[in-house]
């Protein structure tokens, strides 16, 4: 697959910053990561992913109360969780609950006091 594979362009582009994706918080990248892995593995096709979010952009189109701001990794996470829990994947909210989780963790909470072999 190459990297034009996995394009997202028009409803589904993601934010840029000089032609480089942009995260705001560290679970966004991570996100992008498994939903681009698990095509790549065949779990689902691009292509399916891409409807998905298209279509978790309108629906938050739908729904948004005015002067709502708009978070493109939010639908990109709720069109990742919805493909994966028709695909019977995952449980539905489990994917999100685990985000969660990992984001409530302190920074650093990994590298306490222990013995490794890499700088810091």
């Amino acid at each position: 697959m190459t990297t034009d594979t996995f394009a997202l362009t028009g409803a589904a582009a993601p934010p840029l910053t000089n032609g480089e994706l942009a995260f705001d918080e560290l679970w966004q990248g991570r996100v992008f990561g498994i939903a681009r892995s698990l095509a790549e593995q065949g779990v689902y096709s691009w292509d399916d992913f891409r409807v998905r979010l298209i279509a978790a952009i309108a629906d938050w189109d739908a729904r948004a109360q005015p002067g709502q701001e708009y978070r493109y990794y939010d639908c990109f996470l709720a069109a990742l969780e919805a493909l994966l829990v028709d695909r019977q994947i995952v449980a539905p909210g489990e994917l999100r609950e685990r985000i969660v989780q990992f984001a409530a963790r302190p920074h650093g909470h990994d590298h306490g006091d222990h013995d490794h072999d890499h700088d810091h």
